[in-house]
């Protein structure tokens, strides 16, 4: 009875898990880009180009890894359009992110009929092997680790790394440092413009990855609308987590709770209409934006351009 209860505890942590690594992804690399000072609201067209170009990666070489590589460096390279517009030019963060997205959703719908001759989604691909059976052997984590795959792994050890860079190495510093005293931090030799670029850039590659994890890793396909406002999901968790990579990830737990209570109602035969299990993740964002946003602590130069030559 305890091992079987144990069991069920596991499978409900993997599956939470599971549902959270996209959200993970895209919501940390939203922390690095706005502790830079830079807003993005365009993690979710990244996400969606990661999505749809992981597959197509995937299909023209029949290889996840190179899927993967394709996802990094198209939504890195969408991220570089919000990084000139935003850092560079001058532009309004929110209105091109805005545009981002509209474009992503746009561009992969055409793409679809152009590379695989259809409307709506792309062929099924061919996904990493995922050793399961070895990872169910191992005792105690063993139904946990048999229950995840590559992408939740990597998001776990993003947690961690992002954590130990932002507060525990002068990478770090040198970050939050922009974000909070811009002017500060350029007397100090710090290039405010190249470590925002970065940043943002580096938004882009970590919301491509969580764009992958959904088409290649779950479905095994690229849909439109698939990843169906999780780039704004992400963005509530980072500002319900504080900016911080380890509440952040906490947030997202709770957000992808709701599609994990779908899986377990069904497993003990509640009948739940389906559209409830949709609704929640973003009654639950709204909720989260409401009544903790007044209590958050955004960088204090967040959204706002920096001019060097400004006095």
């Amino acid at each position: 009875m305890e091992n079987t209860f144990l069991s069920e505890i596991a499978f409900i942590l993997a599956t939470t898990s599971r549902f959270a690594t996209p959200l993970i992804y895209a919501s940390i690399g939203g922390v690095f880009s706005e502790k830079s000072g830079v807003i993005n609201i365009g993690l979710e067209g990244m996400m969606i180009m990661g999505a749809f170009f992981g597959v197509w990666g995937t299909y023209i070489s029949n290889s996840s890894l190179v899927g993967l590589i394709f996802a990094i460096i198209f939504a890195g390279l969408t991220a570089v359009i919000h990084a000139i517009l935003s850092v560079f030019l001058r532009a309004n963060q929110v209105i091109s992110g805005i545009g981002i997205n509209l474009f992503s959703t746009s561009l992969t719908s055409y793409l679809i009929q152009k590379f695989f001759g259809s409307q709506g989604q792309t062929s099924i691909v061919k996904v990493a092997p995922y050793p399961k059976e070895l990872f169910s052997k191992i005792p105690i984590v063993g139904t946990f680790l048999s229950e995840i795959n590559w992408f939740v792994l990597g998001a776990l050890l993003l947690v961690v790394v992002s954590w130990f860079v932002l507060y525990k190495t002068s990478i770090g510093y040198r970050i939050r440092a922009v974000g909070e005293h811009p002017k500060a931090a350029d007397t100090l030799g710090i290039n405010v413009y190249i470590t925002r670029f970065l940043c943002v850039l580096l938004s882009g590659v970590l919301a491509g990855i969580g764009g992958a994890s959904l088409s290649i890793a779950n479905v095994n396909l690229f849909r439109v609308g698939m990843v169906s406002g999780r780039g704004y999901i992400a963005l509530a968790a980072m500002i319900f987590g504080n900016w911080k990579p380890h509440t952040t990830f906490l947030a997202c737990l709770i957000f992808s709770l709701s599609q994990t209570f779908e899986i377990v109602s069904q497993k003990f035969g509640f009948n739940i209409p389906t559209e409830i299990y949709f609704m929640m993740p973003y009654i639950l964002t709204m909720l989260a934006l409401a009544f903790f946003v007044r209590k958050s602590n955004s960088p204090l130069f967040l959204g706002e351009y920096y001019d060097k030559g400004k006095r």
